[in-house]
Formats: structure tokens, C-alpha cells, sequence
């Protein structure tokens, strides 16, 4: 029998260390094991309490910046559709309807069906549209794209289903509560002592003053406060997928940059100009007990202040009741989230040395994207 390697059998010594419990420091988890690596994953909270339990836990593929992201994105909705049930978390409806109102929204949606990522959606007459979902408000649409792509988890379980599988099921040493106060690999040194890892990933997501933040810093980031809504709608009231409109358009790049996208961007300067000063667009999923998360706004600054704005509660509500057939819509639940914000790239994958990553992502999409991020981050390692 040939003994363990002192790496194997020492237990502050790893393959790779992550720092960070969100959704992109558990993709790169999951994808070091993968690949046979042992892994410890240190976060500071005692749960992962940020940007990745806030959202909307909606895998968003159809609107995706065109490229890299799009791509990991189809990479990580295929870990997703894997992982899900092995981890117990449950898939809590699939598909995207995007109603179109205007007729530039329309011309858009066109556009979108012609480029690559448009592949397998279809863009359907409003009239057609209704009649497969009562459920959608689209007697003034004038088209809808529907996309077989998307899914959505309950992110406020998910991740740790997520967490408790990885440790459960591959290994992975989880130390929560617990601080790194500095990276240089293969010494990683924390509040609890010393630990040492062949590779190290940093996934610290807001925390933009902290570990390299003289790289970070080099990236221009700012931060992103976005308000959340929980809405109950009435008794059986049942979504056909995830639910978005013309204000999409306007903001996910595999739209926006398609140049169809100036007259719409126009003309909702004309008739949504607090919608847009708010950074609002709708997005509606449901929860497996009926009730709806409905946002949602962006407001940036370097500290974001932690109070939220009933008037952009309201342009919300607004959106929601013109694009859903609902006959109550009662507010359950109020928060916000916060995520690191880039004018110039969704995704910051930084190298402070051979054996060290830096992985930001800076569009709000970690669960979307995030398991493509870390299969791209290991391929090229």
C-alpha cells in the first residue's frame, strides 16, 4: 500500500484554497474537484449572506453578452441542469418570455434571432403568445421571444444545498467565520492561522479594499445596489418561465448592442425616463410556494447607502401589473443586494502571480455565468 502524499494526510494543506463561499468561489470549487484537486473553500460569514442569495436565482442565458459570457453561460446552465438534482436542489421552473410592447422592441428581438445566440428561441405572435400563457398580459405586445434555455433555482437555498453536497459528496473543507488576511501562495494566512495550497482563488466579490486591492483598484470597479421585491400574487396563479420586457432589452448586452437597440434606447428615454434613471428593467420568476421575486434597479456608487426607494418600488410594481395578468399583487418582502459594478467588462479574471487568481464578476450574472467562468479559469491555468 503506498502511503499519502503529505499534502493528502496534512490538514491545513490543499490542492487549492478559494476564498470566498458565493456562487463563483463554489463554481471554481466544484470544478477543482472535478478535476481531482482537494479544496478549501474559507469564508469570512458565517453563511454566504451576499449577492448570491439576493438575486433572483435565475440562470440567465438569452441576452448574455455576446462572446465569452454567452458561452459560459450555456457552460454553466449545463453544470446547473447536473448538479441541481444530485445537490437536492430543486429547478423551480425553466424557459424566458421577453414581451415585446413597442415596435422597436420588436425590431430588436428580429435582430436578436438572427445572431448565433438566438438559436433554439423562438419569436412568437403576441396573439400565439397569450394563448399558450394566460398567465402573460400581452394584449398590446407586439411580439415575444421565448427561450427554451433558462432555469431557476431558489438562491436563497441553493447555495447551501450547493455548499453541503460539495462538502458531503467530494470532500471539500469548509471554514466559515473565519478571515484571510493575506494571499501569498502557497501561504494563505487567516484569522484562525496558517494554511498552505498549491493554487489559490480569490472570489471575494464586493470586498473591493481587501486582499489585492491594489489590483482591484486597477480595474475601476464601483458598486452596484439593486432593490428586490417578494410578491404574492392570488391563489394559483402559475408562471409559465421567467418573464422580461422592453426595458431588457435596453440593458442585457446580447440585446442592447445590437444596433436596433438605439431607436428602442430612444424612445424609452422618451416614455420610461424613471425607469432608466434608476437603472430599473423587469424581471419576474416564481418560488415553488407561488409567491413572485420581482425586480429590479441599479444604483452605483462606491458605498451604496442601504436604504431603499419606495418610488422605485413602485415603477416596479407598475411593470409587473402591465406585463402579468394579475388580480393581487400584495409585497411580502423588501431587500437589496450589492455587487461589484464595471463600465468595461463583465468579468474580471486577474493573475497576481503563477499559483494565484483573482475572479470578480462584475455584471451581476455569478450565477449565470459562474461555473463557465471557472472552467475557463482552470482550462487556461
Amino acid at each position: 500500500m503506498t502511503s499519502a502524499t503529505p499534502q493528502a494526510s496534512n490538514p491545513d494543506s490543499f490542492d487549492l484554497i478559494v476564498v470566498g463561499a458565493g456562487i463563483v468561489g463554489l463554481a471554481h470549487a466544484y470544478t477543482a474537484v472535478q478535476r481531482g484537486l482537494k479544496v478549501c473553500v474559507i469564508e469570512r460569514d458565517a453563511a454566504a449572506i451576499g449577492a448570491s442569495i439576493r438575486n433572483f436565482g435565475f440562470i440567465t442565458i438569452t441576452g448574455q453578452a455576446p462572446g465569452d459570457m454567452w458561452r459560459r453561460a450555456m457552460h454553466a446552465r449545463g453544470v446547473w441542469n447536473e448538479v441541481a438534482p444530485q445537490a437536492g436542489i430543486e429547478v423551480v421552473h425553466r424557459n424566458l418570455w421577453l414581451a415585446a410592447y413597442r415596435p422597436e422592441a420588436h425590431d430588436v428581438l428580429e435582430a436578436f434571432m438572427r445572431t448565433p445566440m438566438g438559436k433554439g428561441c423562438e419569436l412568437l405572435d403576441a396573439a400565439d403568445a397569450q394563448a399558450r400563457e394566460p398567465a402573460l398580459s400581452l394584449a398590446d405586445a407586439r411580439s415575444v421571444l421565448f427561450s427554451p434555455h433558462e432555469l431557476r433555482v431558489e438562491s436563497r437555498t441553493a447555495i447551501g444545498l450547493l455548499t453541503k453536497w460539495l462538502a458531503e459528496a467530494h470532500g471539500v473543507t469548509f471554514r466559515f467565520g473565519e478571515t484571510v488576511h493575506e494571499v501569498e501562495t502557497p501561504r494563505v494566512r487567516t484569522s484562525r492561522g496558517t494554511l498552505h495550497a498549491e493554487r489559490v482563488v480569490v472570489c471575494t466579490n464586493t470586498d473591493l479594499h481587501g486582499l489585492f486591492a491594489d489590483r482591484i483598484a486597477a480595474h475601476d470597479l464601483t458598486l452596484c445596489r439593486l432593490q428586490m421585491l417578494r410578491v404574492k400574487p392570488e391563489a394559483g396563479f402559475r408562471l409559465p418561465g421567467s418573464v422580461m420586457m422592453d426595458l431588457s432589452l435596453a440593458r442585457y448586452e446580447g440585446y442592447s448592442t445590437l444596433p436596433e437597440a438605439a431607436a428602442l434606447r430612444a424612445r424609452l428615454e422618451q416614455e420610461e425616463a424613471a425607469s432608466l434613471a434608476h437603472g430599473i428593467h423587469l424581471i419576474v420568476v416564481q418560488s415553488a410556494d407561488g409567491s413572485l421575486v420581482v425586480g429590479d434597479s441599479h444604483h452605483y456608487a462606491d458605498a451604496p447607502e442601504p436604504f431603499a426607494m419606495e418610488e422605485v418600488d413602485q415603477l416596479i410594481l407598475r411593470h409587473l401589473r402591465s406585463t402579468l395578468n394579475l388580480e393581487s399583487a400584495q409585497i411580502v418582502e423588501r431587500w437589496t443586494g450589492v455587487y461589484p459594478s464595471s463600465k468595461t467588462t463583465p468579468c474580471v479574471i486577474d493573475a497576481p502571480d503563477d499559483a494565484t487568481r483573482l475572479v470578480l464578476v462584475t455584471s451581476g450574472s455569478g450565477a449565470s455565468t459562474g461555473f463557465g467562468i471557472a472552467h475557463d479559469v482552470f482550462n487556461a491555468w
